[in-house]
């Protein structure tokens, strides 16, 4: 294994793509149990942030499971796309989800809670439905916050490697990114290759945080 660019661009593609994703499901996720507050809510949020505290094996083991050859959903796609997405690219971007989900989903829900009732009420009796009060208010009124949860969602996703190593594989030129191609740098004993990953994924790193950092100074 040597120096190549390619793990460098794939971890920006799943991490971009695997944000985008996020970002649909954490704000449709969090709008709609904030608006039905009932208390399966709590069953819902503890099944949110498991992939916090999971194990990533453990996380990479149940997307196996989900989406392997042998359940009805990895069949299925299997169909649809002609092949397993176990050791793809989709694989690296499905793992990136699930562990930037909880992050995205919290300052989501943070932003949402956060807005007056007295607005949201007040948009209502005007007529607006669900959706209207969604996109037009609550996501405009929110978009420090959605914005922060972006950055976290592509910072966790950039740096995914647990779940990605056992679900996506470190294929070189197919599924390695920068965590795996670091990984397998040092197993083999190539030291100068793994700091140049290393400093770019903590440059990259650096310079989001210092963005949500600003974020939270400019309010």
């Amino acid at each position: 294994m040597g120096w190549s660019w390619f793990p460098v661009q794939l971890s920006f593609f799943v991490a971009f793509v695997a944000t985008i994703i996020t970002a649909v499901i954490a704000i449709i996720a969090a709008y709609f149990l904030v608006a039905n507050k009932r208390k399966l809510n709590v069953v819902m949020e503890t099944i949110f942030f498991l992939p916090l505290v999971l194990p990533p094996t453990v996380i990479g083991f149940m997307l196996i499971v989900v989406f392997g050859k042998n359940s009805p959903i990895g069949r299925a796609m299997e169909w649809i796309f002609g092949q397993s997405l176990l050791f793809t690219a989709t694989a690296a971007i499905i793992a990136a989800v699930v562990v930037a989900f909880p992050l995205l989903y919290q300052t989501v829900k943070t932003g949402f809670t956060s807005l007056d009732d007295n607005v949201l009420g007040a948009a209502k009796v005007d007529g607006a439905s669900e959706w209207k009060l969604l996109l037009f208010i609550m996501l405009p009124l929110s978009i420090r916050s959605i914005t922060a949860g972006l950055v976290l969602g592509f910072t966790r996703a950039f740096g995914e490697f647990g779940a990605t190593l056992m679900f996506a594989g470190n294929i070189p030129g197919k599924t390695q990114t920068i965590p795996t191609a670091i990984y397998i740098a040092i197993e083999s004993g190539q030291t100068a290759v793994a700091w140049y990953y290393a400093l770019i994924s903590v440059t990259v790193s650096f310079l989001l945080l210092f963005i949500i950092n600003q974020l939270k100074v400019d309010r």
